[in-house]
Order: structure tokens, then C-alpha cells, then sequence
């Protein structure tokens, strides 16, 4: 099935007029909607609703659809939801039920529809009606937000209006930027009366035939008078020799310019000197069902994907690779409270992770209008390594290491997004502080290569690995190697060492990369390297190795590395922002890749109510005395930090700070 995406439509609904009413509200609603095939699809409503009246203590929304045909499907956030008939309710929880006057709260839910999708037009709060207003001005919405145009050929797209207008409206297609090659066809004027204007439309796009290699792109507006606008972007697929931009490559990052996330983007320019970085590319995080449809707060994946159409349509002629983070297993991250997901094996995890999770992701990513993107998926950090070393200590990590756990939910990803051509797979592998002992390096290999071998395509499924995701271990340690001795001692010896084989994550991926060859992987494995916290800079990086002759003393004096444990993971104090996204910075590297952005937080520091599953784990608390994962010793951690995945404006500041490469 083909998904095809319809623009957001909004509505808000006024405050009640009721003089003596203490519940008054406005409440907006919007949907991003998409055809599955004729006649029905899908949508995820994104409402906020604003208290406009007295402080409330709880609350019940309540609304009715127009048709028998929109449904509520069991998956959505920020509400306890039902639906009886054409009736919906979501009932406030327990974290967001006190609403002050004058405050908001953002919930929503995905549903499916058979027929047409319109908006609700009346909403009531604890049964007290917030009157309601229609948008001033109808909007004019297309099929689809980009286009595939093979040169020599045409492609089309429909458009219509979002409401009826007062009279006729005429809507006209025009070339605004671009390649003169992509020009309007037929459908360039279109008519839109009282009465039609529900109806779709057709405007065709056509490319000339040329003899260059360039797939060009153009961006086409959809306007009319009396209604809001829009844009379509038109790619060229050429002919002549060219590589096409969305043909699967052996390095996605290779001549690519990288996605840079709106919403991330924002944030990190909003602090001071921010702007320096915030056109860094940084990868989405799909971290639960609600954030493949979004928020008020935060982009959808399709919004994601869109804006990155809009951005390779301006890159010129190189093509442009988005970063999108799969991480939803059903008992994610088995031994680290602060990132458990909102899935359980025992409730039926697996099944939900397939068919609300994964089908949903690999359904938009397969959409035609995204074909030319590169898509790199980043599979399940810090789940297959929980298996190679936690099973013993963790009953989730037990229980993850059986039917419904990790292997299967990773070699069903695999099987779901290997399957779209220009997606690009990478599996994650932990970090060397991790797996780098001998009892730990061959026994991940083993899992590694069992679990893709596994799927439809086996070890073709994967592009590559990923190391150091989220995490804080350096890149390369400038000032000695782990076969350094110091007055005749290794520093393996070293507490800080502890007898791993590795002290860095370079060494370590192009080790393991190795190994994964030898194991049954093709030549072409490619790996990543997250270097968005691992810089290590500001005042404390050391200028040159220590001259010290105690093996301890030397190590702690010379490393880059300023944790107080190599397994401290969480908001660590003192970090910085490490090397910039760089395509083949070494033999066997695809590439050094920002996938945690900067600024969103590991964890809380203590314990915050709330409905992603999250719960406090010890080792971000900056009190903690610590335990047998790293050494007994302090955290390390940053204090007052939100839950993971918030902005956290400290550590973004403190990772600005101590960037290295510095960042001027």
C-alpha cells in the first residue's frame, strides 16, 4: 500500500461564553492524515487544550466525530482514551490533571478512517461546551509534498481545498525555483467551486529530456486568492548515466549533506552561542508510538521527511541523508531504568512493536515522495548487548532474551525497512567500555551475526554498525594506546583500563568490523562512531601524556576521557561536543554521525512522574555512590536533569563549552 500524505488541517475551538461558568477553554485540534488505499487510511490528532478559566484538578475532553467511520485505535498519550459511537473521550492522568488558569496540555492519539476524515467541530471540558470558530480562510492541500519525475516523463498530484469556500476559487501551479527543466503541465489552473471543492484535482509535472547526469529539483507553488497556499517539490529522476539520488549505495553519507532537524535546530540556537552548531544534522529519535505521529511540541516522522525533501530540493545536486532512531523494543534498555520504553513482552510487546511501531515507520518511509532520500535507520540501541552481558543480573533482560525479545524484534525491523531501497540499516554495538573485554568481544560478535543471519536476507540486511550511540567514550585517545607500559606495567592494569582490550572507540569499531567480516559479513560492512558528547575539551583535557611512573597516575593524567568510571553514561559533568558529522573520516568508517543531540537529556535526576515509561534510574543521580556496572563509584551525572529526550539547557551549554574540536 502506498501511504500519501495530507497537510496538517487546523481547528480551534474558543473559549466558552458562558459568563458564570468556572470551566473555560480553547482547545486546538489537527491531523495529519494519510490514504492507505482508496477510500481510508490513517491519522494521528495532536489536540492542546488550553484552560481558560478557573485552575482545574482534573478533566475529562470529550468530542464527536462527523462520521461512523473515524476511529480511535488503542494507542495514544498525555490521556486515558475511549470512544463509544462517534464519541471520544480522553480523561486527564494522573501527571497533568492539575491545570492552572491559563495553562496548556498537549495529548492526542492515532486513529484509522473509511470515507473522509473531518474535523471535529465542538469540544466540551467536565461537560461544559468551548464554543467554537472555523479557519478564516480555506487551505489548499495536495497529495503529496514532492514528486518523483522521470526525465523524458510526467508525474502528477492531486490538490483540493481543506473547506468550502464562499465562492469560486481558482488555484494555479507555478514553478518558483529551479531546475527550467521541471515545468507544469496540465492542471496548471484549477477551479474550485461551493460545491467541488472537496474534490481532487490533478496537476501534472513534466521533465525534459536533456543529455545531463543531474537529477535537478524545483519547487512548484499551489496558490490561489482567498486561500492559503502551499508547495510542492519536483525531483528529476534522470536517464543519462547519473547516479539516481535515492539508488542504494554502499556509504549513505558519502557526497550527502546531512538533515537538520527543525525542532532541535530551534533549541540549540536559542542558547547562547548555540547558532554556531545548530545546522550541525542530528538524528529523530522514534522513541515511542505517539512520536511517529508527533505533537504540538514536536515534529512527526512525515514532517521529518518532508522537510527533508524540502531541504535536498535546496542542497543542489547532492543528494541529503536523514538519521531517523529506531528504539521501542518491548523491554527496552533491560538494565537502565532512566530509557525503558513503554512495551512489555508479558503484555504483548511483540505484537504491538510490529503492527503500531514498526509497520507504521516502514509504511511512511516506503512512501514514493521520499524516495530520493536516504534514509538511515539506527536499530535499537542497547539492546542486543544486554543479552551478552545482563541476562544474568536482570530479569527483563531475561526475559528479552527469548521469544518476543530482542532478537526478534530487531530481525523483524530489519526484515520490515532492508526491504525499502533507500533505507540504510545500521545495527547498534554498544561502545568499547561496554564490550571490549575478551569475555564480552566474540560472544557479541556471535549474537550479532546469529540475529541478522536470521532474517529474509540475512547478512545483507545490515548496512553496518553503530557504536557509542548516546554515549560518552572518546573517539581516539591522543596521549597513549592500550598497549602503552609505564615502568614496565601495562595500562591494562590500570583501575581506569580495568584488563579491557580497548581504550578507545575508534580501535574498537574497525576491530569489530573486522570480526564481524571474518564471521560471515560482506566486505562492504561500513561502521558509525556517535560523536556528538565525546569530545572531551574545555580547561581539563590534557596537553600531553602524564610523566608520572605509576600506572594509575599515568592514566588518569593523560587521558581525554575525564569520567570518573568508564561506565558512567548518564548527562556526564565536564563533557563536550566531539567532531563534527564527517562522511569516511577513516579506513572502515562510513561515518562520525551526531545521533543523540546534543542537549536532550540521558535521564532524570530524580524521580519525575511520567507517560513514556521512563523511571528513575540511580545512575543519574549525581549523589549516587554508584554499583558493580561501574566500579562503586560516583555517577558522574549532571543535577537537575528532566526525563530522557527533554531539553536539558545545562548540559547543552556545558557540551557547547567543552566541544573538541572547539567550536568558535
Amino acid at each position: 500500500m502506498t501511504a500519501v500524505s495530507v497537510a496538517t488541517l487546523g481547528l480551534v475551538v474558543g473559549q466558552s461564553t458562558a459568563a458564570s461558568a468556572a470551566v473555560a477553554c480553547d482547545v486546538t485540534y489537527s491531523a495529519n492524515s494519510w490514504t492507505s488505499s482508496p477510500g481510508q487510511g490513517g491519522f494521528t490528532a495532536n489536540i492542546t487544550l488550553k484552560n481558560t478559566g478557573d485552575a482545574l484538578s482534573s478533566w475529562t475532553l470529550a468530542f464527536d466525530y462527523p462520521t461512523t467511520g473515524q476511529k480511535y485505535t488503542p494507542s495514544g498519550w498525555g490521556a486515558q482514551w475511549s470512544q463509544s459511537g462517534t464519541r471520544v473521550t480522553g480523561t486527564s492522568m494522573s501527571h497533568n490533571g492539575g491545570l492552572a488558569a491559563g495553562a496548556s496540555v498537549s495529548v492526542g492519539f492515532n486513529g484509522t478512517w473509511t470515507g473522509s476524515n473531518p474535523h471535529p467541530t465542538s469540544f466540551s471540558v467536565n461537560d461544559t461546551t468551548c464554543g467554537g470558530t472555523t479557519p478564516a480562510n480555506p487551505t489548499v492541500t495536495t497529495s503529496a509534498s514532492a514528486v518523483a519525475v522521470n526525465e523524458g516523463g510526467t508525474a502528477t498530484f492531486t490538490t483540493r481545498l481543506s473547506s468550502a469556500p464562499s465562492s469560486n476559487v481558482t488555484v494555479t501551479t507555478t514553478r518558483t525555483s529551479g531546475d527550467p527543466d521541471l515545468t507544469v503541465g496540465s492542471g496548471g489552473s484549477l477551479t474550485f467551486t461551493p460545491s467541488n471543492w472537496n474534490t481532487p484535482q490533478t496537476v501534472t509535472l513534466a521533465a525534459a529530456q536533456d543529455s545531463d547526469t543531474r537529477a535537478g529539483t524545483a519547487s512548484f507553488s499551489v496558490t490561489g486568492t482567498g486561500v492559503t497556499g502551499t508547495t510542492v517539490t519536483a525531483t528529476e529522476v534522470d536517464d543519462d548515466g547519473g547516479p539516481n539520488p535515492g539508488q542504494h549505495v554502499e556509504n549513505p553519507y558519502a557526497g550527502a549533506t546531512g538533515y537538520v532537524n527543525p525542532d532541535w535546530s530551534a533549541k540549540a540556537a536559542a542558547e547562547p552561542g548555540g547558532s554556531a552548531v545548530a545546522d550541525v544534522s542530528t538524528a529523530v529519535w522514534m522513541d515511542r508510538i505517539a512520536a511517529i505521529g508527533g505533537s504540538a511540541d514536536a515534529m512527526s516522522l512525515r514532517e521529518h521527511l518532508d522537510e527533508a525533501v524540502s531541504q535536498d530540493a535546496a542542497n543542489g545536486s547532492a543528494p541529503l541523508t536523514i538519521q531517523v532512531v529506531i528504539y521501542n523494543l518491548p523491554n527496552r534498555d533491560c538494565a537502565a531504568l532512566a530509557s525503558n520504553g513503554e512495551l512489555r513482552i508479558s503484555e504483548d510487546g511483540f505484537n504491538r512493536y510490529k503492527n503500531e511501531y514498526i509497520n507504521p515507520i516502514a509504511d511512511i518511509l516506503d512512501d514514493p515522495q521520499y524516495a530520493n532520500l536516504r534514509i538511515v535507520t539506527i536499530i535499537e540501541p542497547d539492546s542486543l548487548p544486554n543479552l551478552v552481558t545482563n541476562i544474568d543480573a536482570f530479569e527483563d533482560c531475561r526475559e528479552a532474551n527469548g521469544p518476543g525479545g530482542y532478537r526478534d524484534g530487531v530481525r523483524y525491523a530489519l526484515d520490515q525497512l532492508h526491504a525499502i531501497s533507500n533505507v540504510y540499516t545500521y545495527v547498534d554495538a554498544a561502545h568499547h567500555a561496554w564490550l571490549g573485554w575478551d569475555s564480552n568481544f566474540q560472544p557479541a560478535v556471535d549474537l550479532f551475526h546469529e540475529t541478522v543471519a536470521g532474517t529474509q536476507a540475512g547478512v545483507d540486511s545490515v548496512d553496518g554498525f553503530i557504536v557509542n550511540t548516546a554515549n560518552y567514550s572518546i573517539t581516539t585517545e591522543p596521549h597513549f594506546t592500550v598497549n602503552t607500559t609505564v615502568n614496565g606495567t601495562s595500562v591494562r592494569q590500570s583501575d581506569w583500563v580495568d584488563w579491557n582490550y580497548y581504550i578507545d572507540e575508534l580501535t574498537f569499531a574497525r576491530d569489530l568490523r573486522d570480526r564481524l567480516i571474518a564471521k560471515g559479513f560482506g566486505s562492504g560492512l561500513g561502521m558509525l562512531i556517535d560523536t556528538s558528547r565525546n569530545g572531551w575539551g574545555g580547561p581539563d583535557r590534557p596537553s600531553g601524556p602524564s610523566s608520572s611512573t605509576d600506572v594509575n597516575q599515568f592514566v588518569e593524567e593523560s587521558r581525554v576521557d575525564q569520567r570518573i568510571h568508564a561506565g558512567n553514561w548518564c548527562n556526564q559533568s565536564g563533557a563536550g561536543m566531539g567532531e563534527r558529522p564527517t562522511a569516511s573520516p577513516a579506513s572502515g568508517l562510513d561515518a562520525y554521525v551526531w545521533v543523540k543531540p546534543p542537549g536532550e537529556s540521558d535521564g532524570s535526576s530524580e524521580e519525575i512522574d511520567n507517560d513514556e515509561g521512563k523511571r528513575f534510574d540511580r545512575m543519574c543521580d549525581p549523589t549516587y555512590t554508584g554499583n558493580d556496572l561501574n566500579g562503586n563509584n560516583l555517577t558522574g551525572a549532571l543535577p537537575d536533569a528532566p526525563i530522557s529526550g527533554q531539553w536539558f539547557s545545562a548540559q547543552f551549554r556545558e557540551l557547547l563549552a567543552n566541544a573538541y574540536p572547539p567550536i568558535n
